[in-house]
């Protein structure tokens, strides 16, 4: 069974109860018009935004990645804090531009663009990632058509990896972005008449919590930038580096100190070769940023006996988040961090099957859990649930109702 969570001391709690924002989960359920439910903590972002500017080179931006929670309320609170956004989808443009940031500000990445949202983007004046020659080739068709420079970055495949990464998105075959080696040709042969170029993103990996590994990507990901730079007959204005900065979910892992991390890229910022001299850096980050702000709420429907095993049931499951059921991506399920609204802790535990209503044996919310003893009503909260969480997830599966959220 697991042990518990390192986190279950860091909790906000009153007379033993979860508090999130100042507020009980009974009040904040009441709040948001039921359960199951995701609580999105303002404070918690706000907060998470200054540590980096605190610990982070100045001169480093910070952009917000809407893929890992795009609430338009949630976005819109980190667009005034952060220095740009990042979206993958047509929809996602259309939330960024609704926050109010400046168009020049919103990049777009993404493998596979259709033909109406690299229009859009043009027409928006956000820049675009390019992800292939083809590509390339279609924003040469929306000037024609448009009358505007699209604004273009290129998204380069290194021939490295971020090693120890929870998802690795570069490196080897991908098909994200264009290899490297491919890059001199298309750069040598830019049209700039047709595009405006700004740059490149470098983007390696996701869900890392190795400091040295990140450190010695950053340190590959400059070099690759200088040696491009000097290919292209035009300033590179900005450099994003991706993002990668991971948050710990499962028992052992620890928190990432990034005081070396920003050392580092302090030094590489120091000493950029003359062709990134007047470059603008950026780091796009996600799941950082928002992931222990975030709070699945579900509530106990039944507590039922099966051959010695204990099971709550609730009302809520993978439909709702589906990481945390271990269904996107886990090779062996681990559990989030879960606790029990009512009563943090305990010295009378009893081990349970924490599972949803959905028919199928994968609907798991927690596996052989250790917790307070459990009733009927009571409220079941998944932590570290603020990234990937119900836009990750299967709403319509088996028809179930969808998930409220609420920012407070």
């Amino acid at each position: 069974m697991d042990k518990k969570h390192h986190r279950l001391t860091t909790l906000a709690s009153d007379n033993n109860q979860l508090q999130i924002a100042g507020r009980s989960v009974a009040q904040l359920v009441t709040i948001a018009g039921g359960s199951p439910c995701y609580i999105y903590d303002r404070q918690a972002l706000t907060a998470r935004v200054e540590q980096f500017r605190q610990r982070m080179p100045s001169a480093l931006r910070l952009h917000y990645a809407i893929k890992a929670n795009p609430m338009p309320a949630l976005v819109s609170h980190l667009a005034q804090l952060v220095d740009g956004l990042d979206v993958a989808s047509h929809q996602e443009l259309l939330i960024a531009l609704g926050s109010g940031v400046n168009a020049a500000h919103i990049s777009f990445a993404g493998p596979a663009k259709g033909l109406h949202e690299l229009k859009a983007a043009v027409a928006a004046g956000i820049t675009i990632n390019v992800e292939s020659p083809l590509e390339l080739e279609r924003l040469y068709q929306c000037y024609d058509e448009l009358g505007i420079r699209p604004r273009v970055a290129f998204r380069v495949n290194p021939d490295f990896e971020l090693k120890s990464s929870g998802m690795k998105m570069a490196g080897g075959p991908k098909q994200f972005g264009i290899d490297a080696e491919q890059m001199p040709p298309i750069l040598a042969g830019l049209d700039l008449h047709k595009v405006s170029f700004q740059g490149f993103h470098i983007f390696s990996g996701s869900q890392n919590l190795n400091a040295e590994s990140l450190m010695a990507c950053h340190q590959q990901t400059f070099a690759l930038a200088a040696t491009l730079a000097e290919q292209v007959a035009a300033p590179v204005k900005h450099l994003n580096i991706g993002g990668g900065l991971g948050i710990p979910y499962f028992p052992g892992e620890q928190t990432l100190v990034l005081d070396d991390i920003a050392y580092n890229l302090q030094q590489l910022l120091d000493h950029r070769p003359a062709s990134l001299a007047n470059t603008e850096f950026v780091m796009e980050l996600g799941r950082w940023l928002v992931g222990e702000a975030g709070y699945y709420v579900c509530q106990v429907t039944d507590k039922k006996q099966s051959r010695g095993q204990t099971y709550l049931m609730t009302n809520g499951g993978l439909h709702h988040h589906l990481a945390n059921s271990g269904n996107f991506g886990q090779v062996l399920r681990k559990n989030y961090p879960v606790v029990l609204a009512h009563c943090l802790d305990s010295d009378e535990q009893e081990v349970v099957e924490i599972v949803g209503p959905l028919c199928t044996p994968l609907d798991i919310v927690g596996a052989k859990l250790a917790l307070p003893a459990a009733a009927v009503g009571d409220y079941i909260v998944v932590l570290q649930s603020g990234a990937y969480g119900a836009s990750a997830s299967p709403q319509k599966f088996l028809g179930h109702p969808e998930v409220a959220e609420l920012l407070i």
